[in-house]
């Protein structure tokens, strides 16, 4: 799964605000994971790997705007 520390999960600056903490993100991930169930039936899904990731939407939650949201340099 996409750590959001992970340098290749990017940034963002809303340019209305100001805000570079809160957003709303929208994506569709298609994934493959481990599906591990115990004797009783309760499941836990380990080993998720994102194999492809489609960013929809980015909206600053701060002032609810969603068209000046930039994404950031990975440097900045």
């Amino acid at each position: 799964m996409t750590d959001p520390g992970d340098a290749s999960t990017p940034r963002y600056r809303c340019t209305r605000c100001g805000n570079l903490t809160r957003f709303d993100v929208t994506s569709t991930r298609r994934t493959r994971a481990f599906h591990h169930y115990s004797v009783g039936g309760e499941l836990e899904v380990e080993d998720v790997d994102v194999l492809d990731e489609v960013i929809e939407a980015v909206e600053c939650r701060w002032c609810g705007n969603g068209e000046g949201v930039e994404e950031l340099a990975p440097d900045a």
